[in-house]
């Protein structure tokens, strides 16, 4: 089975202008964006998928969004599939920092990976990656995330699909520094009801606690005095519409 529960530890680190660090736990899916996982129905309130919530949010299904989204980049996915980690819509609300897609053709093999981000701001961007057999890529930093970092720099991003492991690093590299690493470290675990229930006690709530820990992680660092970066308009992606 595609689907998997994967608790996890969030960490970020910044080492400039001034070291700051956290770390958040809570946890994420692994689904089949196509055959996400079945649910009692008194539980699909703690766990829902929903097109408004990736891509331009205007697709008739998750698969639609990813495609419409790779076709605009000269990519066609046909009945290739795809293993999407992300966070559940839980009690109606969802906020996803980052959503990966791994997506591979027909016959199995490797096509590309899409790193899905989402700011506080209600902005999303879409990194199109040609990841190498580690699962790590490089690309230009082109949205406006954190109001204390502009969008100079790239990233050097190590995403392999998750197995039995989840072990995400994403770091910003700007002239030959490396003022900011975000890791994500998590076991699997079966996407079983039960397993959900546990997870709920212990993380009620989840996604409207990631959103409140970001503002006041911002807060605190505002307080540190940490300038804020003016935020650029952000042009919608083809194929984002």
């Amino acid at each position: 089975m595609v689907n998997a529960l994967y608790p996890c530890t969030i960490t970020h680190v910044r080492t400039a202008p001034s070291r700051y660090a956290f770390r958040h736990r809570t946890y994420l899916w692994l689904i089949d964006p196509d055959e996400p996982p079945p649910l009692p129905r008194a539980l699909r309130p703690l766990a829902g998928f929903d097109a408004r919530d990736h891509f331009g949010g205007t697709a008739p299904t998750i698969r639609a969004g990813l495609d419409r989204f790779l076709a605009a980049h000269g990519i066609d996915i046909a009945d290739g599939s795809v293993r999407m980690l992300t966070q559940a819509r839980v009690l109606g609300h969802v906020f996803n920092p980052l959503t990966v897609y791994w997506c591979r053709r027909a016959d199995g093999t490797p096509l590309c990976t899409v790193a899905e981000v989402h700011n506080t701001y209600g902005e999303r961007h879409c990194y199109l990656l040609r990841p190498d057999g580690s699962g790590q890529a490089d690309t230009g930093k082109e949205f406006y995330v954190s109001p204390f970092f502009g969008t100079d720099g790239d990233y050097r991003m190590r995403l392999p699909e998750p197995g039995p492991r989840l072990t995400l690093t994403i770091h910003l590299e700007r002239a030959g520094t490396r003022p900011f690493t975000a890791t994500v470290r998590g076991v699997r675990r079966p996407a079983a009801p039960a397993q959900l229930l546990r997870l709920t006690v212990r993380h009620p709530w989840s996604t409207a606690v990631v959103s409140a820990a970001i503002r006041l992680h911002g807060i605190r660092l505002l307080l540190r005095g940490l300038r804020v970066q003016p935020r650029p308009h952000h042009r919608t992606q083809e194929g984002m519409q």
